[in-house]
């Protein structure tokens, strides 16, 4: 995960050739090109577990799903300078939006009690964590507070998402989805911004400890990044094979309209993914935020990784997904000591091979389905 120069790139501090400046690879230069390797897609597996989560259920390509990782991050650094994480403000407005967005799309069934029960969890919830982090955040509350706080508004934002945008898009076509997916990128990417600024900012180590294996320096955050994304990965099996919800969303990546004919409702289904995708991808920017300097835009070539690798991943297959960002990430770290100037090209080209294979194998259908 080495940070090229420039902005938007995730990387670590410094590319394994600029710390060694050698002109061939021996084996301990392999070794720290794979342990970086591992590292990155470890994160950009992740990401693209979540791509393929939302596209499965919704048919959206989550292309802001870059700007939680950024978000998360800088809110990190906000907790940690006792001042109230921009994010916050843009839940809280987001939330007002989605009740509203929800109110107009139910007011033909609706009634008292149910319009209650949307304002108290559209609007309620969000403003009850807003208040709760008015509260905290100048006490500059330590790693087990800020961690769920920023996870949790990130969650909610993720939801009011959905709401707002892609409920009302339930029907359309996938290209008009993509559109639309676009449009929250850049309207994501404008609130950043906004409520970030445009400097860099990298968070406080969250385990500051270095350990030797071998000839190897291991920090102990790079080991907290491959066991957390291993525990998340084993807790988000565990919630589609024993929990109901979990269940639905199965089903509705599977097949939505048989879904929604046993009763299942694809509107809550696509909240949730994008829940479960926006809390990916908080976790995911509160592990990198100590390894790698984050910008408000930095998010958006990471997701586009994560993109990378649900596409090498066929978009259907969460291990193949898996595999790929591993493959992709020490790809992109043996770039980085050969030819970091081309690195980024060379990462996204191995996107065209797949595409083309895909599109001469794939049966051809003039009749877009759903």
């Amino acid at each position: 995960m080495a940070k090229t120069p420039g902005r938007g790139c995730y990387s670590r501090e410094g590319t394994a050739h600029e710390r060694l400046q050698v002109n061939g690879m021996d084996s301990a230069i392999a070794l720290l090109l794979l342990r970086d390797g591992l590292t990155s897609g470890a994160i950009y597996a992740l990401l693209g577990v979540a791509m393929v989560l939302v596209f499965t259920v919704t048919r959206v390509l989550f292309v802001p799903q870059g700007e939680f990782v950024a978000f998360a991050a800088l809110s990190m650094v906000a907790f940690e300078e006792g001042r109230v994480p921009g994010i916050a403000g843009l839940l809280l407005a987001a939330a007002a939006l989605a009740t509203v967005s929800q109110l107009v799309l139910k007011r033909k069934t609706l009634g008292p009690l149910r319009a209650a029960r949307i304002v108290a969890i559209e609007f309620g919830l969000p403003a009850l964590l807003w208040l709760g982090v008015q509260w905290i955040a100048p006490t500059r509350p330590g790693l087990l507070l800020a961690i769920p706080l920023t996870v949790a508004m990130s969650t909610l934002l993720g939801s009011a998402v959905y709401r707002i945008v892609f409920e009302p898009l339930e029907q359309a076509s996938v290209l008009v989805l993509l559109i639309a997916a676009f449009g929250v990128h850049m309207v994501m990417l404008g609130m950043g911004l906004y409520f970030f600024g445009p400097e860099g900012f990298q968070t406080q180590p969250l385990v500051d400890r270095v350990f030797m294996l071998g000839s190897q320096r291991l920090r102990a955050d790079d080991l907290i990044v491959l066991a957390s994304v291993a525990l998340l990965m084993l807790a988000m099996a565990g919630f589609f094979t024993h929990t109901m919800a979990g269940k639905a969303l199965r089903a509705s990546a599977i097949n939505r309209i048989g879904a929604s004919l046993v009763g299942i409702d694809t509107a809550r289904t696509g909240a949730i993914a994008f829940a479960l995708a926006a809390a990916v991808g908080a976790v995911s920017g509160i592990l990198i935020g100590p390894v790698t300097t984050v910008y408000y835009d930095t998010g958006f070539l990471i997701g586009l990784k994560g993109l990378v690798a649900a596409v090498l991943g066929g978009l259907v297959s969460f291990p193949a997904t898996v595999l790929a960002a591993l493959v992709l990430a020490v790809f992109e770290s043996v770039c980085a000591f050969w030819a970091s100037g081309y690195k980024e090209v060379l990462v996204f080209l191995l996107v065209l091979p797949v595409l083309l294979w895909r599109s001469f194998a794939a049966p051809h259908d003039h009749d877009e389905a759903d």
